[in-house]
């Protein structure tokens, strides 16, 4: 990776600066869906977005709940330069359990943020999908998606985050 090529990302338009426009502090609901259009929980949610490594990757921290109980998680995002795709680590205390779940985006797509990892649902299981989507619908609003994707179905929504900058 050249240092030409991460300051032509982080100019306008380029991917590197989609990731910096979420730099901030937020707030807003998380809902939470086990089944399709019932949502099972919907709870206050506060994240940062901080840019780390001279901008070569955004740090996503968050608090919120799942059924009253406190549930806390972050997510390093970031864009492969060599690989024209979006890469995301995430882990919390609620979902991944003890794993590291690491999500891919398609090759090329530098407008949109949206990943693709799998989860393990037991050992006797085919891997499960879970697809992030992430887009910013105004300077101070960003909607951040997760869908859960059985083997073999469409995917479904599981996590739909309504965020608001606060200062």
């Amino acid at each position: 990776m050249s240092q030409e090529l991460l300051q032509q990302s982080l100019s306008v338009g380029g991917p590197h600066h989609f990731l910096t426009q979420c730099v901030g502090v937020w707030e807003g609901t998380a809902r939470t869906w086990f089944e399709p259009d019932k949502v099972a929980d919907e709870s206050p949610i506060s994240g940062t977005f901080r840019s780390v490594l001279d901008g070569r990757f955004v740090v996503h921290e968050y608090t919120s709940a799942m059924g009253g109980k406190p549930l806390t998680g972050m997510a390093t995002l970031g864009y492969h330069l060599d690989g024209r795709r979006f890469t995301m680590g995430w882990v919390d205390t609620f979902h991944v359990g003890t794993d590291l779940m690491t999500l891919q985006g398609e090759a090329g797509v530098s407008d949109r943020f949206s990943v693709l990892g799998s989860y393990s649902a037991g050992e006797q299981s085919p891997r499960w999908g879970w697809r992030i989507d992430m887009s910013r619908t105004g300077p101070d609003a960003l909607v951040i998606t997760h869908f859960n994707i059985e083997p073999g179905e469409a995917p479904q929504k599981a996590i739909e985050i309504q965020y608001r900058r606060r200062g």
